[in-house]
């Protein structure tokens, strides 16, 4: 039986009142003496914005939801730009959300290992937190010892970003924008950003990253987030296989820092040319897997040209998620959760163990301005950094 979109909710129809005809066709479609009604289902809104909290400095954070024709679904937090959530299909079309992270606002200011958010003003390391540019020394903080990571003690990753949202007919969005000052964190130039997240119909993720300088300066943008493929109760990610298109890698002495090399993959257990299960040498004794504890390289692409290259490929066997990476960037960090350890607690009270999500990070290479054969990170006035990410999902 169904009920009619004018009736109220609570009608309740008698077959017995209904004339002959009706009742019999009623019953042919396997009405019983008394039926409630249908609710009827008011399709969920592709676009939201709602209250999140409030900073310690009383900043008000907002939660985007983006949610694209196929029910893929992206929560995006204006703190650090931080991508929340992620929900995608496994084969059997059951949506389960991909990437770590919090509940909640203060474990995201506390004690996130980078969850989800952008990266600047310069994203990976530099060493000892110090370099020169124009013959102008300049010292950084050092907050992962003796170098200084992902921007600082309070790079991009822990500002309110301003926003606004946009929608049209194959996509939602939402635009990000910050103002680093001249001297924050150390650094040279007051930087305006801009970042895009656009979430489309066609089941990509686009991350549009712009900044603009006044001095010149180092830039080196990234998006953060810890992937598992697997969904929100898998326990690690040594099964998803991943391939790299690199042929090269630049290696790293015992604190992370590029040795100044540009090293072959090919005979090393770093070597993902072709698909192979992020566990399968995680534990080789080469000195790069022993110093990263695990997989924390860049890798150099392999590119053809200018504009969108595939850097990555990830498939979750047991779910048949995949994950296809394109980005203008010269090289990807890959890491491989190595520092997680069970100490977090994050979404639905789930403890992140060893390696349960891992980081595929489009860049320019860590320790750029120290390493003049590297390519260049330095943006200069008048000029405007530009680079892309796209981040494509499916099933196998």
């Amino acid at each position: 039986m169904f009920r009619s979109a004018l009736a109220p909710a609570s009608t309740v129809l008698k077959c017995t009142c209904l004339s002959a005809l009706a009742a019999i066709a009623l019953l042919a479609a396997g009405c019983g003496a008394e039926e409630s009604s249908v609710p009827v289902q008011t399709p969920k809104p592709r676009l939201t914005q709602s209250p999140y909290g409030r900073t310690p400095d009383d900043k008000v954070v907002d939660l985007i939801t983006l949610r694209n024709n196929h029910d893929y679904e992206m929560t995006v937090l204006t703190y650090g730009g931080t991508i929340v959530s992620l929900r995608t299909p496994d084969r059997t079309g059951a949506f389960d959300d991909i990437v770590l992270g919090f509940d909640d606002l203060k474990s995201y200011i506390d004690k996130s290992p980078y969850f989800g958010c952008l990266i600047g003003r310069y994203g990976n390391r530099i060493a000892k937190g110090k370099f020169t540019l124009d013959g102008a020394a300049y010292t950084l903080a050092t907050n992962n010892a003796p170098n200084h990571l992902h921007g600082g003690v309070k790079g991009w990753d822990k500002a309110v970003w301003g926003f606004e949202l946009f929608q049209n007919a194959s996509s939602v969005g939402v635009i990000l924008t910050h103002t680093s000052a001249d001297g924050d964190e150390g650094y040279p130039g007051t930087v305006k950003a801009r970042v895009t997240y656009t979430l489309t119909d066609d089941d990509r993720v686009i991350v549009d990253y712009h900044a603009t300088t006044d001095k010149a300066t180092v830039i080196n943008l990234t998006q953060h987030s810890y992937f598992n493929l697997a969904g929100a109760k898998a326990s690690d990610i040594l099964g998803h296989e991943l391939m790299l298109n690199a042929a090269q890698y630049t290696p790293v002495d015992d604190t992370l820092i590029p040795t100044g090399q540009v090293a072959p993959v090919e005979g090393t257990p770093l070597d993902f040319r072709t698909p192979t299960a992020i566990g399968a040498r995680i534990n080789d004794p080469h000195q790069q897997i022993v110093r990263g504890k695990g997989y924390d390289h860049n890798f150099v692409l392999s590119r053809t040209g200018t504009g969108l290259s595939e850097a990555a490929r990830v498939v979750e066997p047991v779910t048949g998620r995949t994950m296809t990476i394109a980005t203008t960037e010269p090289a990807i960090q890959f890491y491989s959760g190595n520092f997680l350890d069970g100490t977090l607690t994050g979404k639905g009270g789930r403890v992140y163990p060893h390696r349960s999500g891992f980081c595929l990070e489009t860049q320019h290479y860590p320790d750029s301005p120290n390493q003049p054969k590297f390519p260049s990170t330095t943006l200069r006035p008048g000029a405007t950094y530009s680079s892309q990410t796209v981040f494509s999902f499916g099933v196998k």
